[in-house]
């Protein structure tokens, strides 16, 4: 149920209704005056349950919308009930008069038109309502879809970012192994130079030494 001002009068109903169906089931025991007097204690009972109906038509706009139809639909189901043991009362009575019968007739008239704008501004709410739902969600997944796409966005330029970094990096790796190359050459060549030179340094101290050495022969030996 909606609340538990619902409740309370759906308590109430449930009361009159039954001392509504005692009435009616004591009216055969009833005949002239009395017999009228007694219905028109029927028709304020009568009276009383509609009003009770009616609060509870009021409190089910509280209703969560998941239980409004059932509601609604308990409502009319009582209210028939009603008019139908109203409808009992008139057939079974007899010289009440014709001006009470046309009374009943457009109190009938307009208790069912009543109850069915009722149940027609009962569904239109509802339809308003899950329209307003539906599009509240239509426009959250539009959001989302906005809010997705622009992080897609973001990642694809931020990658396209880190691949120009990527190929800056692997540009500069092979311009320092080329470097590298060349610096190994350079190296090798400076190599050859230095053993070269270590053989041309090594030849000229021999001869010298060997023209050193010729020289004192000549010198100190040869003359003995």
């Amino acid at each position: 149920m909606s609340s538990e001002e619902f409740e309370k009068m759906h308590e109430a109903f449930v009361c009159v209704h039954g001392e509504l169906r005692r009435q009616c089931e004591q009216l055969s025991g009833y005949s002239g005056e009395q017999k009228k007097r007694f219905i028109r204690k029927i028709d304020e009972k009568v009276d009383e349950a509609n009003e009770v109906l009616d609060g509870m038509e009021k409190e089910i706009t509280k209703a969560p919308h998941l239980y409004r139809n059932q509601m609604n639909i308990k409502i009319r189901s009582y209210r028939k009930d009603v008019s139908k043991l109203q409808r009992d009362i008139r057939s079974n009575d007899i010289g009440y008069g014709v001006r009470s019968d046309v009374k009943y007739t457009v109190y009938n008239a307009e208790n069912e038109q009543s109850n069915y704008l009722a149940s027609q501004r009962a569904l239109l709410l509802q339809g308003t309502d899950g329209l307003n739902r539906a599009t509240q969600s239509i426009d959250r997944s539009h959001r989302i879809a906005a809010e997705t796409d622009q992080i897609g966005s973001d990642i694809i330029e931020e990658l396209g970012g880190q691949r120009e970094q990527l190929e800056r990096s692997k540009d500069r790796l092979i311009n320092t192994g080329e470097n590298l190359s060349r610096s190994r050459k350079v190296l090798r060549a400076m190599s050859r130079r230095v053993v070269t030179n270590k053989l041309l340094l090594s030849i000229i101290i021999l001869l010298e030494v060997a023209i050193l050495a010729a020289v004192v022969y000549l010198k100190f030996f040869r003359k003995h």
